[in-house]
């Protein structure tokens, strides 16, 4: 009874080893953590938002860990792979993403694990150094587009007509609110105008205009 059990766990190991060394395990692995380290650290340095997260570059790193070892093992099972799309396939995650590009560089590190797991070396260098040449080229590069910025004018409410006529002049605009008291009218616009206009000193001028304040409006993720 002890040289069955002994054979069967010596057959259940061969079989594991034979589709999946220790050796390619830490080869993949130790390429995993190279590629992970790289996404992060071109994140960091192409990074645009306000507030940078490490724990975001810990995580670029860890998808491409874990993804690698997970494709070594469904690669040569196809019984293993269809369980693990139907496992994988219930699974919901509730993290909220605040910028777009960081989805890209969750998709870049998942993309670089798949490649080191089904052993294409040469090809997952391709696609790390490639993406990382054209991230840190684009980093370079300013793409701006309309600022937005919340305009707020307190006034009397007497000046009416003059500040419709200087508000006129914004082309984009939208009311976000308007409040009437004894202190007089506070008139809150969405408005999109270039940061060199000096919209503030142009409103201030109105007679009837108590003050006048510009704040620019950004997204969470800093943009």
């Amino acid at each position: 009874m002890d040289g069955i059990v002994k054979n069967s766990v010596l057959e259940f190991f061969q079989a594991q080893l034979a589709s999946l060394t220790p050796l390619n395990v830490a080869r993949a692995l130790l390429l995993g953590l190279v590629a992970g380290a790289v996404i992060a650290l071109v994140y960091r340095r192409t990074f645009r938002g306000v507030l940078f997260s490490p724990n975001f570059s810990l995580t670029l790193v860890m998808l491409t860990l874990i993804t690698t070892p997970v494709v070594l093992c469904i690669k040569s099972n196809l019984a293993l792979s269809m369980g693990m799309v139907g496992a994988l396939s219930i699974v919901r995650f509730r993290t909220a993403v605040k910028d777009p590009l960081d989805t890209a560089y969750m998709f870049w590190a998942l993309t670089t694990g798949i490649l080191l797991g089904a052993e294409m070396y040469l090809i997952a260098f391709v696609v790390v150094t490639v993406i990382a040449l054209v991230m840190l080229g684009m980093s370079f590069i300013k793409i701006t587009g309309p600022n937005s910025f919340l305009f707020v004018v307190h006034y009397d409410p007497a000046a009416q007509s003059e500040v419709e006529a200087a508000t006129s002049r914004i082309k984009t605009k939208r009311l976000r609110s308007k409040t009437q008291s004894a202190a007089g009218t506070e008139l809150t616009l969405e408005v999109r105008v270039d940061p060199r206009n000096d919209l503030v000193s142009h409103m201030l001028s109105v007679d009837g205009v108590y003050d006048a304040t510009l704040v620019m409006m950004q997204n969470e993720a800093g943009a």
